[in-house]
């Protein structure tokens, strides 16, 4: 069992009759370490941004939100509600009234997703952290301001510092449109804008927050909301997050829908998952067109070596044996390259991670490229390669059996 890799070894480093096939076997490794190291760097490059995502995405999104099954909007009560903030592991709960309403400042028309929240979204958001001009604030006094997403400043010249007011219209539910004025249908409401803030470019260029108490008056409602958000003690593992949104669903009944952050935004969710296989896949096609070097290596090196295994031939070596032979010697070739590329490709990565020392162009939020390095990332791509070295080397010595 040990006489095929003791002589695989000596064939990979011994040097062969014909120089060309060294050169050929160095090029093959050196191109599987490059495409292993770039499968992880990219890999973990990918890992950083999809965090960044997330954590922008988590500014917008509460970790838990109650829903109506059928309808837009319902009155939070019951004991319910007492019990969810009695949970240790729930920082905050905060009621949202939220629709799609015509905007309109200084001449500049638009739609807008206008987002009334209560006063403990206004005190502990994290929204503030993303303000790029004025103050997050949804009260100056009696007054009702908005902090608007920056796609949506841009496009409407909305500035905090200029004192237009900005109006927010909105269909009249309990009458008819008149055709013959059209206006006297609609409600209106005026507040004034605090602040822009930039979380991504899709919640950017729509979102208007703006204080619940303004949002039930241009909606003609009460008390109702379109949703109730629950925000977790920061470090909450997901398991306790679960736990939550089963027993909240289980107390509020078919009624409801309780949605954790992946179901609140499921398509993002699911691309972000589709395009990291994408990314896998294309990188591992490259590998496999690089592995072809050691094709063509091994196959030089079984006609290089036509002598040895007339040979081990006559010594009574079976065909197994030489075809296991070469079969480890063109596996060989894979793995030192897999090993110099797992090296190399886990090194860069630390080292990003850790020192940030290639920088990110222009203005961003952060300004080095985000990377971390996922263990799982690096088993799927040693996993990957290995198995693409091995089935390789099957080829030439699967034409030799043919041969002979």
């Amino acid at each position: 069992m040990r006489l095929a890799p003791f002589i695989a070894g000596r064939y990979l480093f011994a040097k062969k009759s014909h120089n060309v096939i060294n050169i050929i076997s160095a090029i093959s490794a050196i191109g599987m370490a490059v495409g292993t190291a770039a499968l992880i760097i990219i890999l973990s490059v990918y890992n950083g941004f999809d965090s960044l995502v997330r954590s922008m995405m988590s500014n917008v999104e509460p970790d838990l939100m109650i829903t109506p099954a059928q309808g837009k909007v319902f009155v939070p009560e019951g004991e319910v509600y007492d019990w969810i903030y009695d949970q240790p592991s729930v920082k905050n709960m905060c009621t949202v009234l939220q629709e799609q309403v015509f905007v309109n400042y200084d001449g500049q028309q638009g739609i807008a997703l206008a987002k009334g929240v209560d006063w403990i979204y206004e005190d502990e958001s994290p929204i503030r952290d993303y303000v790029l001009n004025g103050d997050f604030t949804l009260h100056k006094g009696d007054i009702p301001m908005a902090a608007v997403g920056a796609g949506l400043a841009y496009s409407m010249n909305i500035n905090p510092r200029f004192i237009s007011p900005i109006e927010l219209f909105y269909p009249n539910r309990k009458d008819k449109i008149s055709m013959s004025n059209p206006l006297a249908s609609v409600e209106i409401v005026h507040l004034w804008p605090s602040c822009t803030f930039s979380i991504n470019t899709d919640v950017d260029k729509e979102l208007m927050i703006v204080p619940i108490k303004t949002m039930r008056e241009l909606l003609e409602y009460d008390q109702e909301v379109s949703a109730v958000e629950i925000r977790v003690v920061e470090g909450t593992d997901s398991k306790e997050i679960k736990r939550l949104q089963n027993e909240i669903s289980a107390r509020l009944g078919d009624g409801f829908k309780v949605k954790d952050r992946f179901q609140q935004n499921e398509s993002l969710y699911k691309m972000i998952k589709y395009e990291k296989a994408a990314i896998y896949m294309i990188l591992i096609f490259v590998i496999i067109i690089i592995s072809f070097n050691i094709f063509g290596s091994l196959t030089m090196l079984i006609i290089d070596k036509k002598g040895d295994i007339e040979t081990l031939r006559s010594l009574g070596a079976e065909d197994k044996l030489i075809r296991n032979i070469f079969i480890l010697e063109g596996w060989m070739i894979s793995l030192a390259g897999l090993a110099g590329g797992l090296v190399a490709g886990i090194g860069f990565a630390l080292a990003q991670q850790q020192f940030g020392f290639i920088k990110m162009p222009g203005q961003f939020l952060v300004q080095a490229y985000p990377v971390i390095l996922s263990w799982t990332d690096v088993l799927l791509t040693a996993a990957g390669v290995a198995v693409i070295g091995y089935l390789i080397a099957l080829l030439p010595v699967a034409a030799m059996k043919r041969k002979s």
